[in-house]
């Protein structure tokens, strides 16, 4: 019988933001990911990386100000970074999960590009704060760079874009492993942002938004379910007012409804119900799941979170 195919993206909560943290929130990972394994599916985890690339932006920057004969680092290479260091925390983790359980399958990540439109409108209107807390004489080489920067308390930090994913260029790589029936670690916190330029990929400076990103992943391996694992049990209406309502199901319909309505949260849920309405589209067997990571590999699938179908 064919296996069914899940992608899983993991949220800020579900990896932490130190180091220590990371292990973990990666270790309390590999217990789901063993239990879906066991379940026979076929497994795609993706990722985010907010804390982790800002702290390794913040910190090649503060070492270019201090050694300025070093170039600085592009983000690009930043979201290359973390991609390498959070999957090499989650693979081994879940190796480890995998051989404690007697289950002998190869973990692997792969370093994913993820291609986004030049004129993307999201250029001319950057929203992701990045970086370290500047002076004003810092802001303004930051703009003569080409940079753009934005004030906030205590100072000024750097702003980048967050394009929408249009291509993946490592997916038939992705699709291999997958065919394998090993688990792949694809497109972390977004992917690695990148112009295609004829035969040419130029990186970005930009940060794309995880859980299009994970819709996209999903939508090019024909994924059967998109698992979006989050901070909250279920999506809510008025989130966080007296009247707040839980929501247990959705149609496509409705959550276009109410993202149209603006009950979702800019910048937290709100991308997750894009993203289940970009996967879902058309389909009648696609489906969307999400909900929080307790700490246990039971049925995460059927464990209380929202589900959200055509």
């Amino acid at each position: 019988m064919k296996k069914k195919k899940i992608v899983i993206a993991l949220g800020h909560h579900a990896l932490g933001t130190t180091l220590p943290q990371q292990k973990i929130a990666a270790a309390r990972t590999a217990k789901a990911v063993a239990g879906l394994i066991k379940d026979d599916y076929q497994a795609v985890i993706t990722h985010g990386n907010g804390p982790q690339v800002g702290m390794i932006h913040m910190a090649m920057a503060e070492f270019c100000r201090i050694y300025p004969e070093y170039t600085a680092t592009p983000m690009s290479v930043c979201s290359a970074m973390s991609q390498g260091y959070i999957g090499y925390d989650l693979q081994n983790a879940i190796r480890t999960e995998f051989l404690n359980r007697g289950i002998y399958k190869t973990v692997a990540t792969v370093l994913t590009q993820v291609v986004v439109d030049p004129y993307d409108d999201a250029f001319y209107h950057p929203t992701k704060i990045i970086g370290r807390i500047m002076d004003a004489e810092e802001a303004e080489a930051e703009e003569k760079k080409g940079n753009h920067v934005t004030q906030v308390e205590g100072g000024y930090r750097r702003i980048v874009a967050a394009p929408k994913p249009i291509d993946i260029i490592e997916i038939e790589s992705v699709r291999a492993l997958l065919a394998a029936d090993q688990v792949v670690i694809a497109c972390g916190g977004g992917g690695i942002p990148v112009l295609q330029q004829e035969n040419y990929l130029r990186g970005a400076s930009a940060v794309i938004e995880k859980d299009l990103a994970a819709a996209k992943l999903a939508s090019m391996v024909d994924a059967d379910i998109l698992l979006i694992l989050t901070g909250e049990k279920k999506a809510c209406l008025n989130y966080g007012s007296p009247d707040e309502k839980p929501l247990d199901e959705l149609t496509v319909a409705q959550a276009k409804k109410y993202l149209e309505a603006g009950q979702f949260e800019a910048g937290s849920m709100e991308p997750k119900i894009q993203a289940a309405i970009d996967f879902i589209g058309n389909s009648a067997i696609r489906r969307v799941v999400i909900t929080k990571l307790d700490g246990t590999d039971s049925d995460i699938l059927g464990a209380g979170g929202t589900v959200i179908r055509k």
